[in-house]
């Protein structure tokens, strides 16, 4: 009887050491379609990135400089913003005399 647990047991573990080869197997497989090579989709995916962290690098120092200068037409705008209040004030005491 004893024999018969232990040979199960050997049967049980090398069943499920062949199983978990194949499955990893399958599974090195796909990862490596996805980013093992050099045309998979993984370095596709990061050559597009890479150009496009190419193409906006010069953004941060342009924002900063266009924040300046918007903060300049805000403060002009509200300027015209007051003139044209006291305009429509005037126009509006001169219709009403």
């Amino acid at each position: 009887m004893f024999i018969i647990l232990m040979l199960a047991t050997v049967i049980a573990t090398v069943v499920l050491l062949v199983i978990l080869v194949v499955n990893l197997t399958k599974i090195i497989d796909t990862l490596g379609k996805i980013g093992g090579n050099a045309d998979s989709f993984l370095s596709k995916l990061r050559l597009g990135l890479r150009a496009i962290e190419t193409e906006t690098g010069h953004l941060p120092v342009q924002v900063t400089k266009l924040n300046g200068n918007l903060g300049t037409i805000a403060e002009g705008l509200q300027g015209v913003d007051g003139h044209l209040t006291k305009t429509i004030d005037a126009v509006l005491k001169q219709e009403g005399s």
